[in-house]
């Protein structure tokens, strides 16, 4: 991301008389806390915007803290073709679903994110791959427009780079991210509570289908990766929403013998697959092999298949990198 960009994306969004937000299909944190973040802070300034993103128009139970999700607009209420958009978090532009006929309409798109796969898709492109997560992206852009933040807009920040960086545990937690983490706390952000309910409340149901997929894990020692699944069966005798397994993974890469952690969940779009690194594999190079994407150390896609085949595939990609 240059400075150059910068600038543009501040011109396209300070000249536009509204704009229209989009973020992935079954956003994270990032995703979800880079769009109302920067929602919230459009409205501040005065500047008309809706947000949305595609359906399943719902969020995980572990997001309905953030400000501003009353507010969203439904995908299918969404402009058709609006003067100018931005989309967050997004990788490529089939990720946005039904919202990808808006983003190809539109006179200028605006794709803010950090992946370092990303397509590029946008007439403005503001990614850099450098930044802990998209809320840092955002961040950078409020201040290029001279935009001042406000609380709803740091409780939706803070939310991108603590999911993003893992509660400030993975690599990716720089002096900047604490820099920014400080700011945004300033405006007296309920950290504890954030805290409890992104990463340590769960039903007891969904305890009870964690105990089904570590029951099933397992370790190949010749690649050292750990590996397991969630089954449309899991969910339907657990009666648990696929969306409130999204922090399994964090469980499974626990795993002291592996380098490599894999989580494999049936849904009706296909298998989800979600992969985290802690060696020299780069599962984001796997990821796009698959269509999907993301960073070297946390990457992931969407496949046709079983998850035994799927499995398997990922098995002989890791060989052959």
């Amino acid at each position: 991301m240059t400075d150059h960009e910068l600038q543009r994306a501040a011109a396209a969004i300070a000249g536009a008389s509204s704009v229209a937000l989009a973020c992935h299909v079954n956003p994270d944190g990032d995703a979800l806390g880079s769009m109302l973040g920067m929602f919230h802070l459009c409205r501040a300034a005065g500047k008309p915007a809706v947000a949305s993103w595609p359906e399943p128009f719902v969020v995980a139970p572990h997001y309905t803290y953030l400000p501003g999700l009353d507010l969203m607009t439904k995908p299918a209420d969404f402009p058709a073709a609006p003067d100018v958009m931005l989309t967050f978090d997004c990788g490529s532009l089939d990720r946005l679903g039904s919202l990808a006929a808006p983003a190809q309409a539109a006179a200028e798109l605006i794709v803010v994110d950090h992946h370092v796969t990303n397509d590029r898709f946008g007439t403005i492109n503001l990614i850099d791959a450098d930044a802990a997560a998209t809320a840092v992206v955002v961040r950078a852009l409020a201040a290029q427009l001279g935009w001042s933040l406000n609380a709803e807009a740091a409780v939706c920040l803070y939310t991108g780079i603590v999911t993003d960086t893992g509660r400030f545990q993975y690599s990716n937690t720089t002096p900047a991210v604490f820099e920014l983490a400080g700011e945004l706390s300033g405006f007296g952000l309920p950290i504890a509570a954030i805290s409890r309910q992104l990463f340590e409340e769960h039903r007891f149901a969904y305890l009870q289908l964690v105990a089904d997929c570590l029951g099933r894990a397992e370790l190949d020692r010749e690649l050292r990766l750990v590996s397991t699944s969630v089954t449309a069966a899991d969910l339907r005798r657990r009666g648990v929403e696929i969306d409130e397994t999204e922090g399994l993974i964090d469980i499974v890469r626990r795993a002291s013998e592996a380098e490599v952690a894999c989580v494999l969940k049936e849904a009706p779009d296909g298998i989800r697959v979600s992969l985290r690194a802690l060696s020299e594999v780069d599962v984001g190079a796997i990821a796009v092999t698959f269509g999907g994407g993301g960073h070297r150390y946390a990457a992931g896609f969407t496949a046709a298949g079983s998850v035994p085949a799927v499995l398997a595939a990922i098995k002989a990609a890791l060989r052959a990198q």
